[in-house]
């Protein structure tokens, strides 16, 4: 394992916890009807599945401390004067009334001061909505203003992973995206409990917004077995996160050159700005300023931002899945740094889960590219722990398209 949790890092346990299977929604939420069909433009009606949400325990649905939506109104069900109800809006009107779902102050978001890792009490801390429908909202958006692909694949696993027992631990995912997320508005994941078996469990995930899917996945989880069938690689030799600088530290490094284009100033504060939950050491970082191939390998240290804690493992395996995404289809570029990218995003991301690790640790991520082509890259990826073990093996494929004609300089 990877060590003690240092005294700076220590702090309270995360809200977050993988609810078992059929446990009843969070208390505090309301249950919601008809979400998909609302979500499609059709309501369902009927005795017992009205498409609204039910507030017991007052007069009126003020009085509950529910807010008025815009152009919504509140009606009692015939035969019913002591409950309320509040009419249904769909995710994006439920946002926009202040719904956050999440700890602290604002939406979503930590108190100040919270040393808490993020993507605990905001990223992955998705909101029940029925027993197997979730609603989860964003933190991070690149600036290419799509949904990042880590977000979408570590929240599906938390929706899938609550719909399994506790004992149960996820071993594989497979994804596929399937259209361009909107970071305007929630993702609302819709659970099928596809198989329960005596060993493996199989639960598929479909990611919806304007009532589309954007994203499908199947996740496995399996009981504990043992086996003396066991090998592995050997990790990489490289230095402790230690001694090397984080991300910002290198972007800072070269914004101190005086040489330095505006442009490129800009494109580096930019991304210095940007609230990106990872802790990230490169090993070997690329000079940004040179276009000569490099091999498509890359070395650096990962954990998440903030404190998350011994917990159940899944949490762990959600960390990691929003971790995964991060850089990795960029070790594809690394032979073809002489050209400009005009589009770049993941087609599918496969996860393989081998041993218990923290995610909150430092492990160092592997990555490789063995092929491009036909306009698309592959890549994949294996997470370490510090002490040598493999804990995850990644794999994704993506489009790459470029200028045709190779840029001269970037100075």
């Amino acid at each position: 394992m990877a060590g003690p949790t240092p005294p700076e890092r220590a702090c309270r346990p995360p809200p977050l916890c993988i609810e078992p299977a059929g446990a009843p929604p969070t208390p505090g939420v309301w249950p919601i009807r008809g979400v998909l069909s609302r979500l499609r433009g059709s309501e369902p009606t009927g005795p017992g599945f009205p498409a609204t949400a039910r507030v017991t325990g007052g007069s009126t649905a003020q009085s509950a401390g529910l807010p008025r939506p815009a152009g919504g109104r509140y009606f009692a069900p015939p035969g019913s004067r002591r409950c309320q109800w509040r009419r249904f809006l769909v995710a994006e009107e439920m946002a926009a009334a202040g719904d956050g779902g999440g700890p602290g102050p604002g939406p979503g978001r930590p108190p100040p001061g919270d040393l808490r890792s993020v993507l605990i009490t905001s990223v992955l801390n998705l909101e029940r909505l029925e027993l197997d429908l979730f609603r989860g909202r964003h933190h991070w958006v690149p600036a290419t203003q799509r949904l990042f692909g880590g977000q979408i694949v570590g929240q599906a696993l938390v929706a899938a992973a609550r719909a399994v027992s506790h004992d149960e631990q996820v071993h594989s995912l497979h994804c596929y995206f399937v259209r361009a997320g909107d970071p305007k508005v929630p993702v609302l994941y819709e659970v099928e409990r596809t198989r329960t078996g005596k060993s493996f469990s199989v639960r598929s995930v479909k990611a919806i917004q304007h009532g589309k899917p954007i994203f499908t996945c199947q996740a496995s989880f399996q009981l504990s077995q043992g086996s003396p069938v066991q090998h592995q690689f050997t990790m990489p030799t490289v230095p402790p996160p230690e001694e090397l600088l984080t991300q910002e530290e290198l972007i800072q490094k070269f914004l101190q050159n005086p040489n330095l284009a505006e442009r490129y100033r800009k494109h580096l504060n930019k991304i210095q700005a940007e609230d990106v939950p990872i802790d990230i050491k490169p090993v070997n970082p690329p000079d940004v300023f040179c276009l000569e191939p490099q091999e498509p390998k890359q070395l650096f240290w990962v954990r998440a931002r903030g404190y998350i804690g011994e917990t159940d493992m899944k949490v762990h395996c959600c960390v990691a899945a929003y971790i995964s995404d991060y850089a990795f289809l960029g070790t594809a570029l690394l032979p073809h740094r002489q050209y400009h990218i005009k589009f770049l995003v993941s087609l599918d991301h496969s996860m393989w889960f081998h041993a218990p690790f923290r995610a909150d640790h430092w492990m160092l991520y592997e990555c490789e590219s063995p092929w491009a082509g036909g306009c698309r890259g592959l890549v994949q990826g294996r997470l370490w722990r510090r002490d040598g073990v493999l804990a995850v093996t990644c794999a994704q494929e993506g489009v790459i398209r470029v200028e045709q004609k190779p840029n001269q300089s970037k100075l």
